[in-house]
């Protein structure tokens, strides 16, 4: 790949700082009670004590010893964490404080770091409508790193985007259930079969990243839309009340036909966006970024659920 641009490297380091402070100050501690291991392995026996479950009777021990003990287990901690990011042309928007894209780095950074936190594995797979990068998975700071330059300084060959050849390249490479972050525009068709076993087979968590623009068009008179991914151009007349109308409607409808395809396959979803939406618009912008409150959110509301 060649020696790393200058200016690559200040913004590993910043979104470096900037994650890892998020980690430190609001999500330690959450990202442990959320995730679990790949099971519960065998750790000692002991004698039973009165309450034990009698199905943990270790009955060859308890032979030897002319006494009941019983099979003590701890959770088996280390987890596989795969950060599968869209790189397609779509990524390329964004209308407030960052592109998509910008943002799907910040957020895998954020999840790297609370991976390799509580020493799990953290691996990256970056796709288009083809798989264009992929890292396998390891520990430690300076892998989340190499996970981080590749992010940003990575440039992608094409443009459309298809989540099928990302699903399907992730079931050849990952051996056992790991947690699978999935962030996209979601600007792909005919991937219902395959998330639906993808997500029987790991702990799969979609984050779908949209724009505020991308439902609510401004009049601003004539203007002329270009599809990313396509290349496809459209002139339309923002000042027609109808025209906005129609596409607000159409966007709407799209987002939440998503939000419920992926409900019903039992995906958990983040769903995200670049800036305020509707009545949001108006408030004064948090210090924080835009996605900080929608994952703690998720992360509490999966706590309590698997509690």
């Amino acid at each position: 790949m060649g020696a790393i641009p200058t200016e690559i490297l200040r913004k590993v380091r910043r979104i470096e700082i900037k994650t890892r402070s998020l980690v430190e100050n609001v999500f330690s501690g959450q990202y442990h009670s959320v995730f679990k291991g790949r099971g519960m392995e065998f750790a000692e026996v002991r004698e039973y004590q009165y309450g034990d479950d009698i199905r943990r009777i270790d009955w060859n021990v308890s032979a030897r010893m002319g006494s009941p003990f019983v099979k003590q287990f701890q959770e088996e901690r280390e987890l596989t964490v795969m950060l599968v990011v869209d790189a397609s042309g779509s990524g390329d928007f964004g209308t407030y404080r960052q592109f998509k894209g910008e943002m799907a780095v910040e957020i895998a950074a954020l999840l790297a770091f609370s991976a390799i936190k509580n020493n799990d594995r953290v691996g990256l797979l970056m796709f288009t409508d083809e798989v264009e990068k992929f890292v396998p998975p390891k520990k430690g700071r300076l892998h989340v790193l190499r996970v981080l330059r590749e992010l940003l300084y990575f440039e992608p060959r094409r443009k459309g985007t298809n989540i099928v050849e990302a699903l399907r390249y992730l079931e050849r490479v990952l051996v056992h259930k790991s947690v699978v972050f999935l962030l996209s525009d979601f600007m792909s068709r005919g991937f219902d079969k395959t998330m639906r076993v993808a997500a029987r087979r790991h702990d799969l968590i979609a984050v779908p990243i949209s724009d505020p623009r991308e439902e609510d068009m401004p009049p601003v008179g004539m203007v002329e839309l270009e599809d990313a991914e396509t290349g496809e151009r459209l002139l339309v007349d923002t000042f027609d009340p109808g025209f906005r109308k129609a596409y607000r409607d159409l966007a709407h409808k799209g987002r939440q036909e998503l939000l419920a395809k992926l409900r019903a396959m039992k995906v958990d979803t983040i769903p995200l966006s670049t800036g305020p939406s509707g009545q949001d618009t108006a408030r004064q912008p948090s210090p924080d970024p835009p996605y900080v409150k929608p994952l703690v959110a998720f992360f509490r509301e999966r706590a309590r659920r698997i509690r």
